[in-house]
């Protein structure tokens, strides 16, 4: 049975380019590794079919209870079709819901957490939603944000922002290697290369640096052109890469929308040295 190591962030944070670097980093390709491939490296698990396999009704007919329920047989399920590591996206909160886990302890390595600036998440994600940034600002400070509960996605349980970043960070440990999104954009061959030495290598320069560049926000951007992305929802109208900036919220917020974000999570944005 292998063992799985959690990417995890609240949404819109870059858990899909590190998985992109993960793949183009331990398969070290001579070309792009393709962002629509089948996923035999990583997954996410909160995709319908994986829980199919235990109740096969329509998984907008799911309760919470019936998800809580079947996430840790899907997490074990994942373990034992994956020999050695195997790299899992999730946007859960690391919570407690309906008495289960929404992280299985006994199937998990560690895991990689990702976060970002929330005024930048707040307008990406606001693309991502298809909805005004206004509501997304509400929804990232409401303790009880969920997503999922469709044919295609699963009920996950997000929480706030800095709720997220909260139970995710709070105690730290050497199975746990956090990164801040500002530093994959600032630094990626630092940033990615933590990344490798977490996951006990030391990475090669020749190898860390191609895995970078074929991993960059422009070849992803290139390929969902191209060929689109699966992952992107439905219902989303814009690019799943869409710009990949830092400090957007600068020239796109109000000077309201800036204080509700700074003053809804005001402690984890200091602590984080967002503020």
């Amino acid at each position: 049975m292998g063992q799985l190591i959690w990417i995890a962030a609240y949404p819109k944070s870059g858990t899909t380019w590190l998985r992109a670097f993960l793949n183009n980093y331990i398969r070290d390709l001579p070309a792009p590794y393709d962002v629509n491939s089948p996923k035999d490296l990583s997954t996410g698990e909160s995709g319908a079919s994986l829980y199919r396999a235990f109740d096969p009704r329509p998984a907008s007919r799911y309760s919470i209870a019936d998800v809580q329920r079947m996430r840790p047989l899907v997490h074990r399920q994942l373990a034992a079709e994956n020999k050695g590591l195997f790299f899992v996206k999730t946007h859960n909160a690391l919570l407690t819901v309906e008495g289960v886990s929404l992280v299985t302890p006994e199937v998990t390595s560690g895991a990689i957490y990702i976060m970002r600036d929330p005024r930048d998440v707040a307008i990406s994600y606001s693309h991502h939603l298809g909805r005004s940034i206004d509501e997304v600002i509400r929804f990232m400070a409401d303790p009880e944000a969920a997503t999922g509960g469709t044919d295609a996605k699963v009920y996950e349980r997000l929480s706030s922002w800095s709720a997220h970043v909260h139970f995710w960070t709070r105690h730290p440990n050497p199975r746990l290697h956090v990164m801040r999104y500002e530093d994959m954009v600032a630094a990626p061959a630092e940033s990615f290369g933590a990344v490798v030495r977490f996951l006990g290598h030391e990475p090669a320069a020749a190898r860390l640096a191609r895995a970078v560049e074929f991993s960059s926000f422009d070849v992803l951007r290139r390929q969902e052109g191209e060929h689109g992305f699966s992952e992107r929802p439905v219902e989303s109208a814009a690019p799943f890469f869409r710009v990949g900036q830092v400090g957007q919220w600068r020239t796109r917020l109000t000077e309201g929308q800036k204080a509700t974000v700074e003053k809804d999570h005001a402690a984890l944005m200091k602590k984080w040295k967002y503020l």
